[in-house]
């Protein structure tokens, strides 16, 4: 029943996107001494939000058929923002430690998304915290 709401599936997918976004920063940095490596990155979380959100007048409730699970497995590619090395290797510790930090913060929001959404629906059953 939960898995219906439009708000849990997408704090679920926004956790599994956090979770594969962090993936790849540790892949990063476990590279960051391999010679020719390239650092990558995924797709933001947002884009994603705003693929399921098109606008389209199929019923009343039309938000409740948004789509996120491309999110959950994102794409990865290779971050040509990245200035290379002597090795050839494009792997910044610095930015990856911002990557991940701002993975670690997507999923702290999608963690609240769930609580808060816990808590209204135990208010609205008469239950509150």
């Amino acid at each position: 029943m939960l898995e219906e709401l439009t708000l849990i599936r997408m704090a679920s997918s926004m956790a599994r996107h956090a979770g594969a976004r962090h993936r790849v920063v540790a892949e990063n940095i476990a590279n960051a001494d391999t010679p020719g490596y390239r650092a990558r990155d995924v797709r933001g979380f947002s884009e994603y939000v705003n693929e399921a959100f098109t606008a389209r007048a199929t019923r009343a409730g039309h938000a409740g058929g948004a789509s996120f699970g491309r999110a959950d497995r994102p794409e990865i590619f290779v971050d040509g923002s990245a200035r290379e090395t002597g090795n050839g290797n494009s792997v910044a510790l610095e930015a990856e430690m911002v990557k991940s930090v701002a993975a670690q913060g997507q999923h702290r929001l999608a963690m609240t998304i769930y609580r808060k959404t816990h808590d209204l629906m135990r208010l609205g059953l008469g239950r509150g915290r």
